[in-house]
């Protein structure tokens, strides 16, 4: 039987295949070392745990509202107010089966066939599929290294047109861990604004900050970019609940609503036991929180500096996030590589570190490095990889 078009023109996540490979390798006895993690390695908070199994021993195990308890929509708010500075009503807020389902959901609803979404580069791997499953069509700004991976309004202008509906923002970004500054935020939010473009806030690593920097949502900066926005974040990164897929969306009560009645036709409802752990997780002490964020700010301080002694390896410090993205095209040219790619497959067949090419993220001289695990591990896979340039330099 012939399989959809849209789902047979989809490229495979990068991030998952060098995961399964190096997977592979490990169940044949190879010594992987896995830096391609997209997860925080800490456990979930103990008194989120315990909010979960609660709400179970309560009998709170049956079907829920299609947007989310309304507690917990309540909860998402008071913290969008305490953290931003936002006020949003509940009919402005969805939870979701995670950050992604939120973004995924949102494109369904705001998407035509030929709608045009505007994306930088380096992205996400998930955008540009998202968009064109709902029959919208990526449009790539490039970030450039020299820009700190940002893309700046004048950019921006060069690519709006007449079918121009959204762009996508993430800062603290993934791949890069690169910030936008409260400036360069207000301008690019000036030109939404003047165009009448939707603005698509991924705050997913708002609490993952280094260096002293401050989470700013675009929706913050006035009333009227607060109107233009849909913030989506969620609990993966912050609280280290990836698995427990709680995510939301807030924004415009048309767009919500449509985004809810959708949910009820595809997933029901969020896990309602998640939805209670979420409940604790926003209501009760950050502490676990800030606890990960400084333990992720000292690995990082640590490995950046080993990785840049590196021979052809050059890494613009990440302000948030826990991935770093370094320029390895020089390196892989040292050692006789055609591109990154190869660079890539060989660092984990000859030496068995696993990292993610930037080619999937549209940045192809650069890989994604994630310091999502412990410092030994990180100071080993450093070790071999700078064992693996030196020694292979023709």
């Amino acid at each position: 039987m012939q399989l959809a078009k849209r789902v047979s023109a989809l490229t495979p996540s990068t991030t998952l295949a060098i995961t399964a490979k190096a997977k592979e390798m490990k169940a044949q006895g190879y010594d992987v070392i896995g830096l391609g993690a997209g997860e925080p390695d800490f456990n979930t908070p103990q008194h989120i745990i315990d909010a979960a199994v609660k709400s179970m021993e309560e009998g709170h195990t049956k079907y829920t509202p299609s947007g989310g308890l309304p507690v917990l929509k309540k909860e998402i708010a008071a913290k969008l107010k305490r953290d931003q500075g936002l006020d949003y009503e509940l009919n402005e807020v969805i939870v979701t089966i995670g950050a992604k389902h939120g973004l995924y959901t949102l494109f369904q609803v705001i998407l035509d066939e030929g709608d045009e979404v505007i994306i930088p580069t380096p992205y996400w791997v998930s955008y540009p599929e998202q968009v064109k499953l709902a029959g919208g069509t990526p449009v790539y700004i490039e970030g450039s290294e020299s820009n700190e991976f940002k893309i700046t309004p004048a950019q921006l202008k060069q690519v709006i047109n007449e079918k121009t509906k959204a762009i996508i923002i993430n800062s603290p970004s993934n791949p890069t861990g690169m910030v936008y500054s409260k400036e360069e935020l207000k301008e690019i939010g000036d030109v939404c604004l003047e165009h009448g473009v939707l603005i698509v806030s991924d705050e997913i690593y708002e609490k993952l900050l280094y260096a002293g920097q401050r989470h700013t949502s675009i929706a913050e900066l006035s009333p009227e970019l607060k109107k233009q926005t849909i913030i989506i974040n969620g609990v993966s990164k912050s609280h280290s609940m990836t698995g427990w897929r709680i995510g939301y969306a807030a924004g415009d009560s048309r767009i919500i609503k449509a985004m809810t009645d959708l949910a009820s036709h595809s997933t029901s409802n969020p896990t309602s036991n998640a939805q209670y752990a979420t409940i604790a997780a926003y209501s009760e002490s950050q502490e676990p929180v800030e606890q990960m964020r400084k333990a992720f700010e000292e690995r990082l301080d640590i490995i950046h500096e080993k990785l840049i002694q590196i021979p052809g390896i050059s890494c613009i410090k990440p302000q948030g996030a826990f991935y770093l993205f370094p320029n390895v095209k020089k390196a892989a040219e040292l050692i006789g590589c055609k591109d990154v790619d190869e660079f890539v497959e060989k660092l984990l067949t000859e030496v068995q570190v696993a990292v993610v090419p930037g080619s999937g993220f549209g940045a192809p001289e650069n890989i994604r490095l994630s310091y999502a695990t412990s410092l030994d591990i990180l100071e080993t896979a450093i070790e071999r990889i700078k064992n693996f340039v030196e020694s292979n330099q023709k």
